[in-house]
Parts: C-alpha cells; sequence; structure tokens
C-alpha cells in the first residue's frame, strides 16, 4: 500500500493558531501556519496574526495518522470536511499562499497604530465626517480600526473605519 500524504485545513479554537501549531509539530507532523508580522499598539500582544484566523494547515497521510488525531487533539475543532470527507489542498495553492504571506511580511505594511485605545479622535471623511468619537483598537493588519461613536442616547455604536480618516483631538 502506498503511502501517501496530502494537505488538509484543520481549525483551532478561537485564537489558538499558535498553539495548536505547536501542538502538531510536537506530534511529528508537518504544519503550516500563515501569519503576518504586525507591530501592535500594546507591547504585550502577539507580534504575529494569523493570515487565516481560526484555519492552519498539516501535511499528513490521513490513513497512517486517523482523522480522530486531529478531532481530539487540544486546541483544534479537527480537519474541515465536506460531505464527511476531509478536504484536500493542493500543494500549488498551499505554495502560493506561503508566497504571498511572504511578500507582504517583507513589505512590512502592518504597522503599529498611531492611536492609543482611549484616544479621542475625530472622523475627517465619510457619512460620519465630523464627528468625534474614541479609538478602541486595530482590526487588521492593515488600515481598518474600531472607533467608539457616542450616540444621543449614551450608548456607543462601535464602527469600522480606516485609520487614515482620523485625526487626534
Amino acid at each position: 500500500m502506498v503511502s501517501l500524504k496530502h494537505w488538509y485545513v484543520l481549525r483551532s479554537k478561537p485564537q489558538k493558531e499558535d498553539v495548536l501549531c505547536m501542538e502538531v509539530s510536537v506530534r511529528g507532523h508537518e504544519v503550516y501556519y500563515p501569519a503576518l508580522n504586525v507591530q501592535p499598539a500594546n507591547p504585550r500582544s502577539k507580534c504575529k496574526r494569523p493570515f487565516f484566523p481560526g484555519y492552519l494547515f498539516v501535511h499528513v497521510d490521513l490513513d497512517e495518522v486517523g482523522l480522530s488525531t486531529f478531532r481530539w487533539m487540544p486546541y483544534s475543532i479537527g480537519l474541515v470536511c465536506f460531505g464527511g470527507e476531509p478536504a484536500i489542498m493542493h500543494e500549488a495553492l498551499i505554495h502560493s499562499i506561503n508566497r504571498r504571506v511572504e511578500k507582504l511580511n517583507k513589505a512590512g505594511l502592518f504597522h503599529k497604530s498611531a492611536f492609543q485605545r482611549g484616544d479621542p479622535v475625530r472622523i475627517l471623511e465619510g457619512p460620519f465626517v465630523g464627528y468625534e468619537a474614541i479609538f478602541d483598537e486595530m482590526i487588521s493588519a492593515g488600515d481598518r480600526v474600531k472607533v467608539l461613536l457616542e450616540l444621543l442616547s449614551g450608548k456607543h455604536a462601535r464602527l469600522e473605519l480606516g485609520e487614515s480618516i482620523l485625526e487626534r483631538l
């Protein structure tokens, strides 16, 4: 019987991609965890963000390893399946993802925000132009941020905006 390894998509529990990657690796399986290098606003935050939050790729022979290995592994939800069958990823797609992640990391597009949580800001463009808000957090490795906009009722609405359309008050 010929042993065939394929790439499979492994789901992780929320925000556990890095520890799941270690679990898979420690057990001797090849794993690919595409992550972007970031400079978080909080120095204690992670310096890597998953390119596909909640997903890793494993290269194994499922006939040897068994499907339940990944279902019951700590921090894992299991392999992505369709119709009860694990989805196979083509090697070329894995290489393409790797090239894209490397390119983004080399470009260094992922910066530390100019704002910190709680900073008062003014929105300069769009439907909320002129409104004042409170900076909440960066939500992506690029330019997207969350701000809190105070409503007439005294409650806050959370908006996602481009960081470039904000100014500090």
